[in-house]
């Protein structure tokens, strides 16, 4: 999870992250950052601004981007602790240090695997750490590099890094983005006339009306000078990329006007809603009508697809508006702690009676995590007395955590998990009338013109593509 964004070549930088960065405000809604680079008599110079909030919440203040965000390069973070302290000031991003080379600054989206173990070697070695996050290990790998070159500092850093990392690396002069061999985060670049824009997604590109040029490749790096600015240099620090795509960015996470993986999410969701219809329909008695609603709004079309496909199956339905979602809040599932879960359903979420009462209903929703906003959903759409309640998901059932980013906990606490996968017992739990999840086969189908080989399901079915450190522990670490 989390939002990166970086900007060079335009002396409006700081502003077009903080455009973006809003863009990206559905990957973390807890704390954002923006660090800008400046040359004042050929001396570069850091700024920042960060906080606890909302992009919005944070930089509320359009001095800041006169008076201290002004320079040609800036990246920008918005954060989500999928690990950790969630209200530590200490690990909002932007990081940045001052070592023997000069400055260096990072944002980034992903989980090292293998953080607890170099970190441990890094203490004893004499290094003081400054946060609980991951991401201070990659400075400290880049400033103990035995090279002299920054950018061999970096390919050796990052050849000692195991699991996601897609980075945006603030130098003096130049914007770096560099991404794990397997690609599990999106990372993608686009161009103004005057400058380069690197971000987690492309709607944040498209909010600063830059053209999308492409994807950063699964172990790569690319250098953008500001001397030669629409001209990077590109190395391969990996010598072999298995590629693993992280598929739950297109179940959920994803803005659905993105491309990621240089593929459309709206396209993507789509399928999921036909295939999920397709294989798990819903039928119920004299073919009534079917109210087909979405739990806004990662699910809006999927909803659509899933409709479309029952009504050339000939099963007699209708798309409706059930809820009605308040975009004033954050994402339940986003919000780190169970308590403020059960209770953001209640204020995120509004029931229309009209259009539930005395219907069947087929509720359609991307996944079940913990299991706790789904039953709280289902007791709010009770109040409208419906004759039935259907409920049919876009994904496999979660067995097992993510270590690569996404903010899926320790099995015990996921409900798939807890109720041994039994569909019967999940169902009864919900309280709804019938319960159906794609297959994980169903699922690759749904991707299947884009090499599903080449996508990553473990937090289905515990096939990880990465060697996890025994000594791994997600409480410790926060990003």
């Amino acid at each position: 999870m989390c939002g990166i964004i970086g900007v060079i070549g335009s002396n409006s930088s700081a502003v077009q992250a903080y455009y973006g960065l809003n863009a990206l405000q559905h990957r973390g809604q807890e704390a954002s950052g923006i660090l800008t680079s400046k040359n004042i008599n050929n001396k570069y110079q850091f700024s920042y601004h960060k906080g606890i909030g909302l992009v919005s919440e944070v930089f509320n203040d359009n001095s800041l981007f006169t008076n201290e965000l002004f320079g040609n390069i800036s990246i920008g973070h918005t954060r989500y602790s999928t690990t950790g302290s969630s209200d530590s000031r200490k690990n909002i991003q932007p990081f940045f240090v001052q070592y023997k080379n000069g400055n260096l600054a990072v944002v980034h989206n992903g989980n090292i695997t293998n953080a607890s173990k170099i970190r441990e070697s890094l203490i004893k070695k004499g290094a003081i750490f400054q946060t609980s996050s991951d991401t201070e290990v990659i400075l400290h790998l880049i400033a103990t590099s035995k090279y002299e070159n920054q950018i061999d500092q970096l390919k050796d850093a990052l050849s000692k890094l195991e699991g996601a990392f897609s980075l945006i690396i603030l130098i003096d002069g130049k914007l770096i983005a560099a991404r794990d061999k397997y690609g599990f985060r999106p990372l993608s670049f686009g161009r103004t006339e005057d400058s380069i824009i690197i971000t987690s997604e492309t709607c944040a590109l498209d909010i600063n009306s830059a053209e999308f040029i492409r994807d950063v490749n699964p172990g790569e790096i690319l250098v953008f000078n500001e001397n030669d600015l629409f001209n990077p240099a590109s190395i391969n620090f990996e010598a072999e990329n298995k590629i693993k795509h992280c598929i739950f960015e297109f179940i959920y996470f994803s803005r659905p006007d993105s491309q990621i993986f240089n593929i459309n999410v709206d396209k993507i969701r789509r399928k999921l809603g036909k295939k999920l219809a397709e294989k798990h329909p819903v039928k119920v008695d004299n073919n009534e009508k079917l109210v087909v609603i979405s739990v806004p709004d990662s699910s809006n079309t999927i909803a659509i697809g899933f409709q479309s496909q029952l009504s050339k199956l000939g099963l007699n339905s209708k798309l409706d508006i059930g809820l009605i979602r308040s975009h004033y809040i954050g994402r339940t599932f986003i919000a780190p702690e169970q308590g403020k879960r059960e209770l953001g359903v209640k204020i995120k979420f509004n029931i229309v009676k009209g259009v539930l009462e005395n219907r069947h209903i087929v509720i359609i929703d991307d996944s079940i995590v913990r299991g706790t906003t789904s039953k709280q959903l289902i007791k709010l759409i009770k109040e409208a007395k419906p004759k039935s309640i259907h409920l049919r998901i876009a994904s496999p059932q979660i067995l097992y955590p993510c270590y690569y980013g996404m903010d899926f906990p320790s099995k015990e606490e996921l409900i798939a998990y807890k109720l041994k996968n039994n569909l019967d017992d999940i169902r009864n739990y919900l309280e709804v009338d019938s319960l159906e999840y794609l297959t994980v086969d169903e699922l690759l189908e749904c991707v299947s013109e884009n090499n599903p080989q080449n996508f990553c399901t473990a937090c289905f079915n515990g096939n990880y593509p990465t060697l996890i450190d025994n000594n791994f522990d997600k409480n410790k670490y926060d990003n």
